[in-house]
């Protein structure tokens, strides 16, 4: 038997309102992100669909102009293990800051959802960007971008250093000779750094089905230095343009191998937010419908955290001004989006109707073809291993992308018709067989 062709992966980014921020308006859309049960249809229909990952995001501070799903929310990781009850297979990815954490909780609390949910759990690295987090922990502002990334890095060398503490078959709990533990296989750690001292080990044992998956959403320099060391999955931005989603690809995959990974230990997944119709005219006035209940006051708060830039006292429909990146802000997101604003030449209302859409990421529409057409070719020409699906709304879009693109994309043979194994390193690692 001989390994056959790659097969793409998907995860679905949860938004209990709709990635679009005006989502939640659309008939029998769900109107919270606070309703357990809402999530918990959310993360079955994932797993119905074969998905690697049902990823839920988090934010530390409280806007009233934010994103419906950003104004009230879960504590990501509690929801994860509650929604590993649930579900059987699909991975449960939860973010948590490294700015605003201890490397020993995080530690002991994905090691945890991992234990609970049998190989499932994904640690969502973040450095948290937005200045207002910080006065909820005793600070008036965030360290710069890179001083966070340097963080980050000790942080998550930490974690998965505790998480290594304990060897296999270190409880012995032998009736006869009344040993419960063998002292030998426990290891502290003794990390002395910049940032962090810890002792360890944790006080827990390694679970049997390995330590969690790393997830990294950054895409500077310092992002994507510590994604190619560290993480099994990237969630990517793009702007839909194949060149340089490429180039953003080939750097990636390069700077894997300086660290002695294999390319593909890291899937890279870019977010995307399918429109999906009956004709490519009936999506195009779906989007149409979701742009006109746009509010320009949460719009142009969502363009101003991603440019990291306040943009109220500019004119709508003037030329998108040249900003620079921020030592604190979304670096990739103000790159990503400003470059976009260049190439087509918007008008910061044009840019505020896409970011509002999906926050940044790409939208596309059309056909469930025509999407899964985009999608095969993105994937085969090697600018994505797969996709983060960003629903417009729950559930209806990501009911139709389940049970009309996933058909499509498996009758293709580009994704699973079965997951192969219950963990979500199963899911990763798997490939089509011939």
């Amino acid at each position: 038997m001989t390994m056959g062709k790659r097969q793409m992966h998907l995860g679905v980014f949860w938004l209990g309102t709709g990635n679009h921020s005006a989502g939640w308006r659309m008939e029998g859309a769900a109107k919270s992100n606070f309703d357990f049960s809402v999530i918990q249809a959310g993360a079955r229909t994932a797993e119905r669909g074969k998905f690697d990952l049902f990823f839920i995001s988090d934010g530390l501070s409280f806007d009233a102009g934010d994103h419906p799903s950003f104004v009230t929310r879960f504590e990501p990781t509690t929801l994860i293990a509650a929604l590993a009850t649930v579900t059987r297979c699909v991975g449960l990815g939860a973010t948590v800051s490294t700015s605003f954490s201890e490397p020993y909780t995080v530690a002991r609390t994905f090691s945890s959802v991992q234990q609970l949910s049998a190989g499932r759990a994904a640690w969502n690295i973040v450095t948290t960007s937005n200045d207002k987090a910080a006065l909820n922990f005793s600070g008036d502002q965030l360290r710069e971008h890179d001083e966070r990334y340097a963080v980050a890095n000790e942080f998550v060398d930490v974690v998965r250093g505790l998480w290594n503490c304990w060897d296999d078959g270190a409880v012995v709990a032998d009736m006869t000779t009344g040993q419960f533990l063998d002292p030998s296989k426990i290891h502290e750690l003794n990390h002395k750094g910049r940032y962090y001292s810890v002792k360890g080990p944790l006080n827990m044992e390694r679970s049997p089905f390995g330590p969690p998956a790393i997830i990294q959403a950054g895409g500077s320099a310092a992002g994507q230095e510590l994604s190619a060391r560290t993480a099994d999955i990237v969630f990517a931005v793009t702007n839909g343009d194949p060149t340089s989603a490429k180039s953003a690809y080939d750097s990636l995959k390069g700077r894997v191998a300086k660290h002695g990974r294999e390319p593909h230990d890291l899937a890279l997944l870019p977010g995307v937010m399918p429109i999906i119709g009956r004709s490519d005219a009936e999506a195009k006035e779906q989007l149409a419908k979701l742009q006109s209940w746009l509010s320009p006051t949460n719009a142009l708060t969502l363009v101003s955290q991603r440019i990291g830039h306040d943009i109220s006292g500019y004119p709508l429909d003037g030329p998108v001004p040249e900003f620079k990146p921020t030592p604190t802000g979304h670096q990739t997101f103000s790159q990503t989006i400003l470059e976009m604003a260049r190439r087509e030449k918007m008008t910061l209302r044009d840019l505020y109707n896409v970011t509002a859409a999906a926050r940044g990421h790409w939208v596309i529409y059309g056909t469930p073809k025509r999407i899964a057409d985009t999608m095969e070719e993105w994937f085969l020409a090697e600018r994505a291993d797969g996709f983060v699906v960003m629903p417009a709304y729950f559930p209806g879009a990501f009911d139709d992308f389940v049970d009309l693109v996933v058909p499509e994309l498996q009758r293709r043979g580009l994704f699973r018709t079965e997951y192969a194994g219950s963990t979500l390193r199963d899911h990763l690692a798997q490939r089509s067989m011939a």
